[in-house]
Order: C-alpha cells, then sequence, then structure tokens
C-alpha cells in the first residue's frame, strides 16, 4: 500500500532548504502532497509575500520529488485534507513542533529539522537591506572597486 505524506509553506522565494524538505518527504513516503499557502491566506496570517500564488504553486509543482499541489486556503484545512487525501503522515518543520498534534488521532505527525542557515525570512532581510543602499553608496563602492582594479593592473 502507498504512503501518503503531506506539508504545507508558502514557498516564497524557492531556496534550498524547500528543496531538502521536499526531498526528504518523498524519501519518507511514496506519494507527496504539498499545500502552498494561498495570497490570501497569508494576508490573513499577516505574512506579505513576494511570488504570486500561482507562480509558487507552479514552483513546487515542477520539483520531482511531488506529486500534487493543493492551495492551503485556512488553518482548519488540515483536517479535512488528512481525511481526503488518506495521509498517512503530516509533516512540518520543527518550529512548529506541538502544534499540530491534534492531527495524531487521524495520522503520523511528524516535526521536521529544518535546514541550517538558510530561512526565506533571513533572505528577505538581505534583500531589504541591500534594497537600500542608496545609489551614492553603489557609486562610491564601484568607484573604489575600480581603483582597486587599475592598482592590481
Amino acid at each position: 500500500m502507498a504512503k501518503t505524506i503531506i506539508t504545507y509553506g508558502t514557498f516564497d522565494m524557492f531556496h534550498v532548504g524547500h528543496l531538502n524538505l521536499l526531498r526528504r518527504l518523498n524519501e519518507m513516503a511514496d506519494r507527496v502532497i504539498v499545500g502552498v499557502s494561498t495570497d490570501e491566506f497569508n494576508i490573513g496570517k499577516g505574512k506579505k509575500v513576494l511570488i504570486p500564488y500561482e507562480q509558487r504553486a507552479d514552483i513546487v509543482s515542477a520539483i520531482q520529488y511531488v506529486d500534487l499541489v493543493i492551495p492551503e486556503k485556512s488553518w482548519e484545512q488540515k483536517l479535512s485534507d488528512v481525511k481526503e487525501y488518506q495521509v498517512d503522515t503530516f509533516a512540518i518543520g520543527k518550529d512548529w513542533e506541538g502544534k499540530f498534534d491534534f492531527l495524531s488521532d487521524l495520522c503520523e505527525v511528524v516535526y521536521l529539522d529544518r535546514t541550517d542557515s538558510i530561512s526565506t525570512t533571513d533572505l528577505k532581510r538581505s534583500l531589504k537591506r541591500f534594497l537600500s543602499i542608496s545609489q551614492k553608496d553603489l557609486s562610491q563602492a564601484f568607484e573604489v572597486l575600480e581603483m582597486l582594479r587599475r592598482d592590481l593592473s
């Protein structure tokens, strides 16, 4: 009998941590279902996304470890999804530990370690810092680099 696993996430700014999660899920089960949070659901959570839902869902769908992508529209749908898709295992990052134990009556609940030194939140912070660099600062930095290049030539 094929084992089905499900996870949920926003998957904004897809990175190696996302890929590692999906690869690991694929190793744990025969069928991997991913609930990608819709833009509306993210807004309700007070979360801003850079990439629209349709594009995030397309990216996740294209990953070889994923069999099915569904829209995540609410917190409550996890219960009905586990039943509807006959899920054997619900898996999510350890930062959610204990939050979904209520599903353990229906399936196994697993909290997975996250990939060290990578997160969408950190990427967004870095991008914000990068974008806050003024044109003047960039011009000065390029001038310094040009001087160094000439000195090394």
